[in-house]
């Protein structure tokens, strides 16, 4: 499975008709095309920041996909009010879900840098102990890893079931990450926080 990711940084203001815009516009076209299997936005009002991931069943349907959805990425960048669109292609190497995000889940999401040629280590190593780790925290509720082989980068998005949970488990989730950083050799770029405005994945699990 394979992901593409559209990053808009525009204005906080225009944050909730850009959601409207890709929840009941963009969402229904895409969701048309060949090989699509979800889609979810994530969203930062305060700094106008948001995240919308195209989930695809195969790197051939992601690829076909590309000339389709360049309209509504520029109309979707014009709701937003968009200073810059950043624009990345993953393979989903991780999903697991303890339980359905709710309407007030928000998401941290972690950027890391690794090592040529570790990806496939440090994917292994994300299952077999970082990921019941991250279970355990409190208000859990689902994560994922995106990995970009070619650029030797990855990002973690953990869902929790509201701010709260996401707030309680700042401190947990920093020390997690460093120690797991550390054992690989990564580094962490950045870690940013987010309401889950939108989350349509029909991703199977893959844990």
């Amino acid at each position: 499975m394979y992901a593409r990711t559209t990053t808009v940084r525009g204005d906080p203001r225009a944050v909730d008709d850009g959601i409207a815009f890709i929840r009941d516009d963009v969402w229904p076209r895409v969701q048309r095309m060949d090989g699509c299997i979800g889609m979810s936005m994530l969203a930062d009002r305060e700094a106008g920041r948001c995240i919308v991931t195209a989930a695809w069943a195969s790197e051939d349907a992601m690829r076909a996909s590309a000339t389709e959805v360049q309209e509504s990425r520029r109309q979707a960048a014009e709701v937003l009010r968009a200073e810059t669109v950043d624009i990345a292609e993953w393979e989903i190497a991780v999903l697991h879900r303890s339980r359905p995000a709710g309407d007030a889940a928000c998401v941290r999401a972690t950027w890391v840098d690794i090592p040529a040629g570790q990806v496939d280590g440090m994917i292994d190593a994300f299952r077999m102990s970082l990921l019941p780790r991250l279970e355990d925290l409190p208000g859990f509720c689902s994560v994922s890893l995106l990995v970009d082989r070619l650029g030797s980068r990855a990002v973690a998005a953990v869902t929790y079931e509201d701010r709260a949970a996401l707030e309680r488990t700042r401190e947990q989730g920093a020390a997690l990450r460093e120690e797991f950083s550390r054992a690989m050799g990564s580094t962490i770029t950045e870690v940013a926080e987010f309401d889950l405005a939108m989350a349509h994945l029909h991703v199977p699990e893959m844990a």
